[in-house]
């Protein structure tokens, strides 16, 4: 799909998944399914949104995967 999405889960990633982290992964998916880099003002309100929907799906998807020989990787980010 998109080569720049990195994985977020251990072991790919040694340390927990970082909230910039999580949603660099978001933008960079949005970007490619969308196909603008940037989008124009009148498209930008629903392209935030997006973003921050695959954020919050992509977060809720990485605290509730099981590893295998591992507690909990990653604790939920705080509301702001």
């Amino acid at each position: 799909m998109c080569r720049s999405i990195k994985t977020l889960r251990p072991p790919a990633l040694p340390e927990q998944a970082t909230e910039a982290d999580i949603r660099a992964a978001a933008l960079q998916y949005v970007r490619k399914v969308s196909g603008f880099r940037a989008p124009a003002a009148h498209n930008q309100e629903v392209f935030d949104r997006a973003v921050e929907a695959v954020a919050q799906a992509t977060a809720e998807l990485l605290d509730g995967l099981e590893i295998r020989g591992a507690g909990a990787q990653r604790t939920p980010p705080t509301a702001a």
